[in-house]
């Protein structure tokens, strides 16, 4: 099945799965949010948390269950963005596929523009 995009941020199968899981515990209605903070040690950083709802504002990617919510503000650093979860040697993760960003840390979680 094909990638579902909002706003062209992209979320994998893989990815899907897990937030599904993540999510089966939780109230309904609850989303996947990710987002982009000032911070990190490249200059920004993705944020991954639970929220009740998306807010009225919010882009929601949707894929085979799964909801991502993003804020308008972080949804200008993720335009083109692919959103996927890995399960390596380095342990299980959110890993966001960022074309925007010119270069990030080695742990993945953190890019400069």
């Amino acid at each position: 099945m094909a990638e579902s995009t909002a706003g062209e941020v992209a979320l994998t199968e893989q990815a899907a799965k897990r937030i599904v899981a993540l999510l089966s515990s939780e109230s309904p209605g609850s989303v996947f949010r990710v987002s982009v903070e000032g911070g990190g040690c490249s200059g920004f950083q993705y944020q991954f948390a639970i929220d009740k709802a998306p807010a009225p504002d919010d882009a929601v990617v949707e894929r085979d269950g799964a909801r991502v919510a993003i804020d308008p503000a972080s949804l200008n650093f993720l335009t083109g963005a692919k959103i996927d979860f890995v399960d390596d040697l380095m342990g299980q993760s959110f890993r966001v596929d960022n074309p925007n960003a010119v270069s990030s840390c080695g742990c993945g979680t953190s890019f400069s523009l």
